[in-house]
């Protein structure tokens, strides 16, 4: 009877009605401290830190009341060293105050990578293992051996480089390629109309090299070096013609399409083997590159 006379009594609902009071103030004051602790609805546009240093952007992101994180970093030749390649968040996204920016920026250093141990292995691997590595088949220098198509050695800027050697990531190993016990030749390619980088990926396909590059006088600038394609090669890719395994072809290249013809193709400059720059007194002036 006491229990029934409680639950209907005056006191327990003054009770119940202040414990809700002081419920709700709470729930109240723990939103209204959140939205302050978060800066609710306030937001703010990311900048576009691309190209930017670290002692470039760092001034800004105090401004803007942002912290950073540089994460990692990559490495592009004609981007500056230090600069923001990436940011996360994107540029115009919107953040709250204090977010983070996440930095990848470009090496200090251009990437170094270590020269693989090709010994022993064929060609064929070498090539493959070399571009896993980022580096670039450079010139195949063959040499009388009883093993055909095995490296024997590899060279960097024209001297023996060991395993393990730091170089910068793209550069050119030369490799020494058993020539085997026979006198093994290949057909000779035609290269006309092919820049030179075409001609070095099909002559190494044939187990070539690409030996002097000449440029005539209308490729001025480097840009036309891009653009240059060869109209002239000696050895000529005639009927029947073969060159011993590792051999060279020199190549002549301009940018004036007038300059493939089959009247041009066929003109014989005769060519010593230690090649020297020659300028012919003729109006197609030849510039002879080592």
């Amino acid at each position: 009877m006491l229990f029934l006379k409680f639950l209907i009594s005056k006191v327990l609902y003054k009770h119940l009605a202040m414990a809700v009071g002081v419920l709700a103030v709470i729930i109240t004051a723990t939103f209204i401290g959140i939205n302050i602790y978060t800066h609710h609805g306030e937001a703010y546009e990311v900048p576009d830190f691309s190209g930017l240093t670290e002692s470039q952007f760092k001034e800004l992101i105090k401004q803007k009341e942002f912290r950073y994180n540089i994460i990692d970093s990559v490495h592009f030749d004609d981007i500056l060293p230090g600069a923001v390649v990436e940011q996360i968040p994107k540029a115009g996204a919107k953040v709250k105050k204090n977010r983070t920016i996440h930095f990848t920026i470009n090496a200090l250093m251009p990437e170094q990578v270590q020269v693989p141990n090709l010994v022993d292995y064929s060609l064929r691997n070498a090539k493959v293992i070399l571009e896993s590595y980022g580096l670039i088949t450079g010139e195949l220098i063959y040499v009388p051996s009883e093993y055909t198509n095995l490296v024997l050695g590899q060279h960097f800027e024209g001297k023996a480089i060991s395993p393990g050697t730091s170089v910068q990531k793209g550069s050119v190993i030369d490799l020494l390629i058993g020539q085997g016990l026979s006198n093994k030749k290949t057909n000779i390619p035609n290269l006309s109309g092919l820049s030179i980088d075409e001609a070095k990926y099909l002559c190494q396909s044939a187990s070539l090299n690409i030996g002097a590059s000449m440029y005539d006088e209308s490729v001025q600038t480097p840009e036309d070096s891009l653009f240059a394609f060869i109209w002239k090669q000696h050895p000529m890719p005639t009927e029947g013609s073969r060159l011993q395994l590792g051999s060279s072809i020199d190549v002549w290249l301009s940018v004036d399409s007038s300059k493939i013809r089959p009247d041009t193709l066929g003109i014989d400059i005769p060519l010593t083997d230690s090649i020297q720059t020659v300028i012919p007194e003729t109006t197609d002036n030849i510039a002879i590159t080592e």
